[in-house]
């Protein structure tokens, strides 16, 4: 009887851990990093956050106030320091506008300033203008499983379909298997050198959601220079009105 007990719970063992290894690997790749960057945005998203940029040179802080809708529409306005507050960046699907408030102008963006600093910071106009609709633009697969920070993440390689009006050769994107929250993304160029390395830390709970509260940008081309991003505060799937992306509202 005591041999039987034995080889049942052997067998239920078995069981559990094939169960457990199918079902981390009956999602998708493209259902993974969806879900990644679903966990993150939500639907609407209004909140605060400082960006600190540091370079050699000098160390420079910034707080923003920011509305998202998905991936078409942002608008985020400087409120320190002082010398820039009112700034605003506008962002509709595929265009973006500056407004200088000091000289009460308005800047659209052209292509050929898409890959300049957004900001001062290590993120570019094309990174806020192309924040790409990840399943849509690249071929998505698993590579293996890897601890980033302590915590068991899967590594998903992206790489760009034909056509995706994208800049990168490859992204690497570490997602955490107990919370699907981003750990690590690496962005590659299209000749394998990678380009810069986003960092997430300070998984906390904010309006109901865990986060990474602390996003880390370091520019590999760039040595010492990075970009910090802290959210203060953020609010998910809320309504945001239409008029805050008018131009009406934008120029005042």
């Amino acid at each position: 009887m005591r041999n039987l007990i034995i080889v049942r719970f052997l067998i239920h063992l078995l069981v559990l851990f094939f169960y457990l290894s199918y079902s981390s690997y009956s999602q998708t790749a493209e259902e993974i990093i969806k879900k990644a960057e679903e966990m993150v945005k939500g639907e609407t998203s209004t909140g605060t956050f400082t960006m600190t940029v540091v370079n050699p040179d000098f160390k420079r802080t910034v707080v923003m106030e920011s509305w998202w809708v998905g991936n078409d529409k942002a608008l985020i306005i400087i409120k320190s320091p002082a010398k820039e507050a009112g700034n605003k960046t506008l962002k509709i699907k595929n265009e973006m506008w500056n407004y200088l408030k000091n000289t009460e102008t308005t800047i659209k963006i052209p292509p050929s300033m898409m890959l300049q600093s957004w900001n001062g910071s290590d993120l570019t106009n094309d990174d806020l203008v192309r924040e790409s609709n990840l399943v849509d633009d690249y071929n998505i697969k698993f590579l293996f499983e890897e601890k980033i920070q302590g915590e068991d993440c899967w590594k998903i390689e992206l790489k760009p379909k034909p056509t995706a009006p994208v800049v990168w050769g490859t992204i690497y994107y570490w997602v955490r298997k107990t919370d699907y929250l981003p750990a690590l993304i690496q962005h590659f160029d299209e000749k394998g050198n990678l380009y810069r390395t986003m960092s997430f830390r300070d998984y906390k709970i904010m309006d109901k959601r865990k986060i990474p509260t602390k996003w880390t940008i370091t520019n590999h081309k760039k040595p010492g220079h990075y970009t910090e991003f802290i959210y203060n505060d953020v609010k998910f799937n809320v309504n945001i009105p239409d008029k805050i992306f008018s131009f009406k509202e934008f120029e005042k």
